[in-house]
C-alpha cells in the first residue's frame, strides 16, 4: 500500500484531546482503493468502533482481543484516559473504519485487565524501570486480506516514535495469532521476547527497541 503523509504532520502532539481527529495521510492499496488516515478517533468513528467491537460474526476479533469488554461493553472515554493516541485507516468511499492502530504508556508484558498478568513479568519489576509503550492493531472485515496493515501500522508508528523518541514498543500476541498479527510484527521491526512471555499462558510478547 502506497501512503502519503500530509503536510499537518509535523505540528501534532499526542495524546490528542478527546474526539479530535486530524488527517494525517492518504492511502490506496494496491487494488486502487483510497483511503484515509486519521490520528485520533472523532466520536462517530469511535460509535463506529463500538459496533465492530461487538460483532459475534467477527470471531477472529472475538476470540484474540479484549475489544469486545475494552471497546464494545467498556467506555471509549475511560480507555482514552489511560494516554491512549489511536489511528483510523478510513475508506475514502464509504467513510468506515478499515483498521485500526493505537499506542500508549504501559509496562512490558502487561495483559488486558480482564485476565491475570503473566508470571513472568509478575516475578520482575525491570520492566518499570523502562519507557514501554504497547501498540495493538486491528484490520475489520470487510478489509482483511488486502494488504493494508504494514503499509498503515509502519506509517502511523514512525509518527508515533517521532513524538517519543525514547521509548521502547512491545506488542502481545496470542500464539494461535503468531501467523497474522505476530507476522505483520516482524515485518515491522519486533522481535520475540522469551524473557516477557509468558508461554504457558499463552501470551508472546514482542520487541522493539
Amino acid at each position: 500500500m502506497e501512503v502519503n503523509p500530509s503536510h499537518t504532520t509535523e505540528s501534532l502532539s499526542f495524546p490528542l484531546p478527546m474526539y479530535s481527529s486530524v488527517c494525517i495521510g492518504e492511502a490506496t492499496s494496491k487494488e486502487g482503493i483510497r483511503f484515509f488516515i486519521f490520528a485520533g478517533l472523532n466520536a462517530e468513528l469511535a460509535a463506529e468502533l463500538k459496533t465492530l467491537s461487538l460483532d459475534p460474526n467477527d470471531t477472529a476479533l472475538q476470540n484474540n482481543t479484549s475489544d469486545r469488554e475494552r471497546f464494545g461493553i467498556g467506555s471509549y472515554e475511560t480507555w482514552y484516559a489511560k494516554d491512549r493516541t489511536p489511528f483510523a485507516l478510513v475508506d475514502a468511499e464509504t467513510n468506515s473504519l478499515a483498521a485500526l492502530t493505537w499506542f500508549g504508556p504501559k509496562p512490558l508484558g502487561e495483559k488486558p485487565q480482564k485476565s491475570p498478568p503473566p508470571k513472568s513479568v509478575g516475578k520482575s519489576t525491570e520492566h518499570l524501570k523502562e519507557n514501554w509503550h504497547t501498540i495493538s492493531y486491528r484490520c475489520y472485515p470487510r478489509f482483511r486480506g488486502k494488504g493494508l496493515m504494514k503499509g498503515f501500522v509502519g506509517f502511523v508508528m514512525d509518527m508515533y516514535m517521532k513524538n517519543f523518541p525514547k521509548i521502547k514498543l512491545w506488542a502481545g500476541v496470542k500464539p494461535e495469532n503468531m501467523a497474522s498479527a505476530g507476522a505483520l510484527a516482524l515485518s515491522l521491526g519486533f522481535q520475540l521476547s522469551e524473557k516477557a512471555s509468558d508461554k504457558n499462558a499463552g501470551w508472546l510478547v514482542m520487541v522493539k527497541e
